[in-house]
């Protein structure tokens, strides 16, 4: 008995891959915001938690 039609993949191009690896070599920044930037609003918003504020 034969696969559906459905079950018959076709070869992949490669682009996935092309596309993961050119993210992976991109410069630092594009996954991680320097901590500098987010430190006041991280503070004040860790604050407001602490006094316990909701909203």
């Amino acid at each position: 008995m034969s696969k559906h039609l459905a079950d018959h993949r076709k070869p992949t191009s490669g682009a996935r891959l092309q596309q993961f690896l050119r993210l992976a070599r991109a410069p630092r920044e594009t996954w991680h915001r320097p901590r500098a930037a987010a430190g006041t609003s991280r503070l004040k918003q860790f604050l407001r938690i602490a006094r316990g504020r909701e909203v």
